[in-house]
């Protein structure tokens, strides 16, 4: 039976969760999720526990935020002049946006605070700071 090795496409269902049971995603009720195994496209600790499984072979890992989305970090917290906030818009906290990195990629700031004249974005991943669980099973190994 094939195993999952460096440079592999695979495909997996999973389920995430909280260490509280919270689901925050799921690929259970779509098409499998697809990567190559070692490119750098999962969080560490994800892509570390399909290496070396066999298709059909299902597991539970248990992921540090270190090997996650990291630790949260102050340096992520941005104030920004409201005029820079699209025109129309009323920032409350709790509110997301979405900006580009200065890398190209889609990034989600979440509003922290509203000021008189500013706000206070957070740039922190939402799963910055959490251990995860995830229920992965190997599918296929293309």
């Amino acid at each position: 039976m094939a195993t999952a090795k460096k440079g592999d496409k695979v495909k997996v269902h999973y389920t995430g969760k909280l260490t509280d049971d919270t689901i925050f995603d799921s690929s259970r009720e779509r098409e499998p999720l697809e990567f190559t195994v070692g490119a750098g496209q999962m969080i560490k600790g994800f892509d570390a526990a399909v290496e070396g499984m066999a298709v059909g072979e299902s597991k539970k890992v248990e992921i540090p935020s270190a090997e996650a989305y990291g630790e949260r970090s102050d340096e992520a917290m941005i104030e920004v002049d409201k005029a820079q906030l699209p025109k129309d818009m009323k920032p409350e906290k709790g509110m997301q946006l979405e900006a580009t990195s200065q890398d190209g990629r889609r990034q989600i700031l979440i509003i922290h605070e509203v000021k008189e004249e500013k706000v206070v974005l957070d740039a922190n991943h939402p799963l910055a700071g959490k251990e995860l669980i995830f229920d992965i099973e190997l599918v296929e190994v293309a």
